[in-house]
């Protein structure tokens, strides 16, 4: 039985992954913040708990001494919006201790440990494709995240260490229930939840879902800077 350490796993696609990859046969160690929320996951077949925040380096060290897994999904994440009248770096800080030093964190307590066919898997966003309005802290942790992961990508191939970045559109879960504006193709947690443990299991790369959502963002993303720049704008007004 293969153990697959989920971060973030108290909600969302980390709790409906932690659920579905132990149906499916995995021994999940399942780990967040919420003690409550822990202890309800520890009671299903296949799954036990590890409370801790990634945000404290000390302490994610201290959590994944004796931990051994054959797969790490490292999708603990936060999302904050940013008001240009109201700015603020202490929102920039609070996002990226979660989003982003949060997953180095993590890296750093596991690498040690790390054996020839452990995969590693982090998660992003889409939103770092494209400037989306009020998306300054939020797309800019994701963007350097989505870097992180394939620059240790290619510095872990000689150990055969697998480093795969997922990167999901519109899911609803608790932190998209916050948005106020319209998400286009959301899918379902469950869906999401489907396309990751596929992605994992075939071991790609690069995850994306829902995949015409994501299909369309990456032509985008090609564009010159200049109509990037010009199509958000025009969403945002739309917004408005």
């Amino acid at each position: 039985m293969k153990t697959m350490l989920i971060t973030g796993a108290t909600s969302g696609i980390g709790q409906t992954l932690a659920i579905q990859a132990a149906d499916t046969g995995y021994h999940v160690i399942a780990c967040g913040r919420n003690k409550a929320k822990l202890d309800e996951l520890a009671a299903h077949k296949n799954i036990e708990s590890l409370a801790f925040d990634v945000s404290d380096l000390q302490e994610s060290k201290d959590a994944l001494a004796s931990i051994k897994a054959d797969i790490y999904v490292f999708n603990a994440g936060v999302c904050e919006y940013v008001d240009v009248k109201r700015f603020e770096s202490a929102l920039f800080h609070r996002v990226f201790a979660a989003n982003f030093f949060g997953i180095v964190h993590c890296v750093e307590a596991i690498l040690p440990k790390l054996k020839s066919g452990n995969q590693i898997v982090i998660v992003d966003s889409t939103a770092r494709l494209l400037p989306f309005t009020r998306s300054q802290a939020y797309g800019a942790s994701k963007a350097a995240l989505h870097y992180f992961i394939k620059s240790l990508e290619v510095d872990l191939a000689n150990r055969q260490v697998l480093v795969q970045s997922v990167s999901p559109g519109f899911v609803e879960t608790p932190l998209t229930e916050k948005n106020d504006f319209d998400m286009p193709m959301k899918i379902s947690a469950e869906q999401a939840a489907i396309s990751m443990l596929k992605g994992i299991e075939k071991r790609k790369r690069s995850i994306y879902f829902p995949w015409f959502f994501s299909l369309i963002l990456r032509f985008l993303h090609v564009l010159p800077n200049s109509w990037q720049v010009a199509l958000c704008k025009k969403m945002k007004e739309q917004e408005q």
